[in-house]
C-alpha cells in the first residue's frame, strides 16, 4: 500500500476520539470535530492507489472530466480576432460617439486623450460556415479557423476589472482582491485527482512577443483551500519541477527512508495540532516522490510520432514554447490530470498592435488548433473542456497616434470574446452580440461568474454547493453570483 494511503486510512477509533478530545479541550470545539469527520470520510472514500484525497461532491452527471484553460495574458483584441465589424472601415479616425461611450470609465493611459479616434481592424475576416450563420474569423488565425466547427465563440463577455492585475485575479478566482482560491484549485478540491503520480492542477507559462504583464503565482494559488490544491508549475528545461531530482549520491531508497522519517514526524505534529497544512506537507512530499518517475516520462516527447509533432508546429521541440506546452497539455489530459492551465504572455498591445498581434498569433494559432485536433482524434475532446480567453478586451478607439498601418488599443472590460470547446459544449456556434463599435454588449451578456458556473456544471458540480467555510463564511468560486449559460450547452 502507498505510504500516503496507509497514513490516511490509519484513523482508528481510539486515535479519533483521543485527538478530538484534545482539540475540544483546547477550545476549538465543533470546527475541529467537523475537520476530523471530514478527514475520516475522505479517507474511507479512497478507492485505490490512483485516487488522492478528494471530496465526493459531484452533484450532476458530468459531461467533462477535466479542463485545459489557455489564458492569453494581456487581453487580446476581440476586434482584430473574433468580433467582425466591417462597417467601422467607413468610420476610420472619427471620434467615438458619446452615446456609445456613455461616460464609462477609462484607464489612466487614455483618460487624458483629447480625442478617441475609431480604429477599424486592418485585418481581413472570412466566414467559416458551421451553421446557417457561419463564424467570422480573422486572417491571423487560419489554423484555428480549420477547427471552427468544434468551437463555441462567446462574443458577449463582460468583466468588472479594467486593469490587468485585478482583471486576471477576477478571471482566475472570481474576485478582484487577492486571496481567493483559483478556478483550478476549486476543481482540484471538488474532484480530486485520477492519477496519483501527477498533481491534479498543473500550470505552464510561455513568453510572448509584446508587452509583458506581471504573472503572479497566486493566480494559480489555493487561497484558503488546503495547499495540496494549488497549481504545480512545470518549468521549461531539464528540471521541469525544481528540487525534484535527488542530490548527487542520494539513492531512491535513501529518499524513501528520509520521507518515512519525515512523515512520522509530521504525523506526530498532526496528532497534536490538527493543522491541515501538516497533512498537505505529507501529501506533497509523497507526490514529489512519485513525480520523480512520472514527470520525466511526461516531458519526453520521443514516443510522439513525427506527424503529431509536425501538427503542433516547428517550435514543438523547444521547451517552454506555446507549441510544446500545448502538446504537454494533451499528454497531461490523457494521464488524467484534472486542470491544466497554459499562460501565454505578451498580448498587451497599447501602441504597436498590428505587429505584436501578428507575432502572438503566429505563436499560438497552429498549436491551439493542433491541440483540438489531437484531443478529438484520441477521443479526449468529448471529455475535456478547452477554454481560450484573456482577462478583458480592447477598445475600438486608438491609444496614441492612429495611422492606416498602425494603432494601439487600451483596456476594455465592457465586452470581449473567447472560445470554449469540448465536453458538453455546443460546437460551431457564436453566442452573444456587441454594438457596432464592439464597445457594449447588446445581446446575451455573459459575466465571468456565469462562465465559471457553466464550466463547473459540465464537470458535474453545482457551483452553489461546492463551498469551503473560511472565517465564519461559506465561500465559493462564483461568490454570490453566477447563472448557467444554457444556450451553449449541447
Amino acid at each position: 500500500m502507498d505510504p500516503l494511503e496507509e497514513h490516511l486510512l490509519n484513523i482508528t477509533r481510539r486515535r479519533f476520539f483521543g485527538v478530538t478530545g484534545r482539540t475540544l479541550a483546547a477550545g476549538l470545539g465543533t470546527t475541529a470535530l467537523a475537520s476530523i469527520l471530514g478527514s475520516a470520510a475522505s479517507a474511507e472514500t479512497q478507492d485505490a492507489a490512483a485516487q488522492k484525497l478528494m471530496l465526493p461532491v459531484q452533484h450532476l452527471a458530468p459531461k467533462a472530466k477535466r479542463v485545459i484553460y489557455m489564458h492569453m495574458e494581456g487581453a487580446p483584441s476581440q476586434l482584430d480576432l473574433y468580433d467582425y465589424k466591417p462597417e467601422l472601415r467607413a468610420r476610420f479616425n472619427e471620434d467615438l460617439p458619446d452615446s456609445i461611450r456613455q461616460g464609462q470609465r477609462l484607464t489612466g493611459m487614455t483618460s487624458g486623450q483629447a480625442r478617441f479616434p475609431v480604429a477599424p481592424s486592418m485585418f481581413r475576416f472570412s466566414r467559416y460556415a458551421n451553421n446557417e450563420d457561419g463564424v467570422w474569423l480573422s486572417e491571423l488565425l487560419p489554423h484555428t479557423a480549420s477547427v471552427a466547427k468544434d468551437l463555441c465563440f462567446i462574443r458577449s463577455m463582460r468583466t468588472e476589472a479594467i486593469n490587468h492585475e485585478p482583471g486576471i485575479t477576477f478571471f482566475q478566482t472570481g474576485q478582484q482582491q487577492p486571496g481567493r482560491p483559483s478556478f483550478g484549485s476549486w476543481v482540484s478540491y471538488g474532484l480530486g485527482s485520477s492519477n496519483a503520480n501527477l498533481p491534479s492542477f498543473v500550470v505552464m507559462i510561455s513568453q510572448g512577443f509584446g508587452n509583458m504583464q506581471a504573472l503572479s503565482a497566486r493566480f494559480w494559488g489555493s487561497g484558503f483551500l488546503p495547499s495540496e490544491h494549488q497549481g504545480c508549475k512545470l518549468r521549461a528545461g531539464s528540471d521541469a519541477v525544481l528540487f525534484l531530482r535527488d542530490p548527487e549520491g542520494v539513492s531512491r531508497d535513501d529518499r524513501r527512508r528520509m520521507l518515512d522519517v519525515v512523515s512520522k514526524l509530521n504525523e506526530d505534529e498532526f496528532d497534536a495540532s490538527l493543522d491541515p497544512e501538516v497533512r498537505a506537507r505529507i501529501a506533497q512530499a509523497e507526490m514529489a516522490y512519485r513525480m520523480q518517475m512520472s514527470v520525466p516520462d511526461l516531458t519526453d516527447f520521443s514516443d510522439e510520432d513525427e506527424a503529431t509533432l509536425a501538427m503542433y508546429g516547428p517550435e514543438v521541440k523547444k521547451p517552454g514554447t506555446f507549441a510544446a506546452n500545448c502538446l504537454l497539455a494533451r499528454r497531461l489530459a490523457e494521464r488524467g490530470v484534472r486542470f491544466i492551465q497554459l499562460y501565454m504572455r505578451g498580448w498587451d498591445a497599447h501602441n504597436n498592435l498590428p505587429k505584436e498581434i501578428r507575432d502572438q498569433c503566429r505563436a499560438v494559432d497552429q498549436p491551439q488548433a493542433a491541440l483540438i485536433k489531437d484531443l478529438k482524434r484520441r477521443g479526449l475532446l468529448d471529455e475535456t473542456l478547452v477554454l481560450w480567453a484573456g482577462e478583458f478586451g480592447r477598445t475600438v478607439y486608438s491609444q496614441g497616434t492612429l495611422t492606416k498601418d498602425n494603432y494601439g488599443r487600451d483596456h476594455h472590460p465592457r465586452c470581449f470574446s473567447l472560445w470554449v470547446a469540448g465536453g458538453g459544449i455546443k460546437p460551431g456556434i457564436s453566442y452573444g452580440k456587441t454594438d457596432d463599435f464592439s464597445y457594449n454588449v447588446v445581446e446575451n451578456p455573459v459575466e465571468v461568474h456565469d462562465l465559471h458556473a457553466t464550466l463547473m456544471h459540465l464537470l458535474g458540480i453545482d457551483h452553489e454547493r461546492l463551498t469551503f467555510r473560511h472565517q465564519g463564511r461559506d465561500f465559493r468560486l462564483t461568490d454570490v453570483s453566477g447563472k448557467l449559460v444554457t444556450p451553449i450547452l449541447a
